[in-house]
């Protein structure tokens, strides 16, 4: 049996919910905790210190890209992905499994529009989906690589990530039930051989995490969890499409954490790529420890913050014309540097539309502590024993505290 990497704290009363502390060999995470994503090494805009600063104890890796560009070797040479990096706080990587989804069936927002990926192929840039693995086309040089889960673990060992994640094929919600099941017993065939390896090979310090699939089939998911449980893992990520919308969304990952209580309950749960304002509450409420994705950093990047606003679904699109000569902050109290520096929306629309870095990068910074508060105020309300009013609140657009970030982000 794994040893126990995590603590349970708190817990709720009125849900699944709970507060912990996730020990890792780079140090602990206070749960439930959001995890920005350094894709290729780095959270885009913003330095190793200032994401420390912001209140995130971790980041996510991508496996996939890193093992095209630079490689895991090279990572490996500079002594893994912290020293390579400069973050000397925990890491998470993921296993390139999602990158079967992306590069085969189209993104998220691909599947839910009805979106082919690329014009007209459906299959991307994937050729073949075996039992041994996943043949790609190098989206870089258009040669043909191979990825099997001997493959992602030998990554992930190079890259020395606290926490890696097993090899797994993410289905999408448009394939029929039949496809859905063959494909989520593979990825447990998958998950044995990732096992193996890691525990012939794998650093003796790295988390495994099992990966839930199964689609949006009650009976698969719940199969699913009891079948990673199995195993033992160390840890529990839920993966796959998770429906056509929130609604269905919600009730997919409730399925599957109703599975993970009761004996199972000490082991973490992560929910990947899920970083909507609502839907961090909501997936509070139903039992997660840790999400990651790429929402917080991408808008920022498209001119795009944060705000306390349910009926704009949390956000204001500052690159509007209605902004151009707003003097007022993003957000009134918010202590990000954005809005404690005095920028107006209209100056933040101007650097904007002209891609300014500077302006992208603050929008950035104003998001990640936008998402760092309301973390913060859900752990602390499980502790407290009033998650119903805070999540409520939170909800109905009250702004997440606005106390100051832990640490001041760092001079440059």
């Amino acid at each position: 049996m794994a040893a126990p990497c995590f603590e349970i704290t708190a817990r709720d009363p009125g849900s699944r919910a709970r507060a912990g502390v996730l020990t890792t060999a780079h140090g602990t995470v206070r749960t439930p905790a959001f995890v920005p994503l350094a894709t290729k090494a780095v959270v885009k805009g913003i330095e190793a210190r200032e994401v420390e600063a912001l209140g995130f104890d971790m980041v996510l890796g991508n496996t996939f890209h890193l093992w095209l560009e630079p490689g895991h070797e090279l990572i490996a040479g500079f002594g893994g992905l912290h020293e390579f990096m400069g973050w000397d706080r925990p890491i998470i990587t993921d296993s390139g499994g999602f990158q079967v989804f992306s590069m085969g069936h189209g993104t998220v927002a691909d599947e839910v529009k009805g979106r082919s990926p690329y014009g007209s192929q459906r299959d991307g840039g994937v050729h073949d989906i075996t039992e041994e693995g996943v043949t790609f086309k190098n989206p870089r040089n258009g040669d043909t690589v191979f990825m099997g889960p001997e493959t992602s673990m030998e990554v992930q060992a190079g890259l020395s990530s606290d926490i890696a994640l097993v090899f797994d094929e993410c289905t999408p919600f448009h394939v029929d039930r039949d496809y859905t099941a063959r494909s989520t017993e593979r990825t447990h065939r998958w998950l044995d051989r990732c096992l193996a390896w890691h525990a012939e090979h794998g650093p003796r310090e790295q988390l495994v995490y099992g990966i839930v699939q199964g689609g949006v089939y009650e009976d698969l998911r719940s199969e699913a969890a009891a079948a990673v449980l199995s195993r033992d893992p160390d840890g529990i990520a839920i993966g796959g499409s998770l429906g056509a919308e929130k609604a269905q969304m919600y009730e997919v990952v409730g399925w599957a954490t109703a599975q993970l209580e009761g004996a199972a309950e000490t082991k973490p749960r992560h929910l990947l790529g899920i970083g909507e304002v609502d839907d961090l509450i909501r997936g509070v409420e139903l039992g997660i420890d840790t999400f990651d994705c790429v929402t917080p950093t991408r808008l920022g990047r498209h001119g795009v913050a944060l705000i306390p606003e349910p009926a704009k679904r949390f956000r204001v699109d500052l690159t509007a014309a209605k902004y151009k000569a707003s003097t007022e902050p993003i957000e009134d109290g918010c202590p990000c540097p954005a809005c404690s520096h005095g920028h107006s929306r209209g100056y933040l629309r101007y650097l904007a539309k002209n891609r300014e870095l500077t302006g992208l990068r603050l929008l950035t910074l104003h998001n990640l502590v936008y998402l760092a508060r309301l973390m913060r105020d859900l752990r602390d309300a499980i502790a407290a024993g009033t998650l119903a009013e805070t999540a409520q609140a939170l909800r109905g657009g009250a702004p997440p505290s606005q106390d100051p970030v832990e640490v001041a982000v760092p001079a440059r």
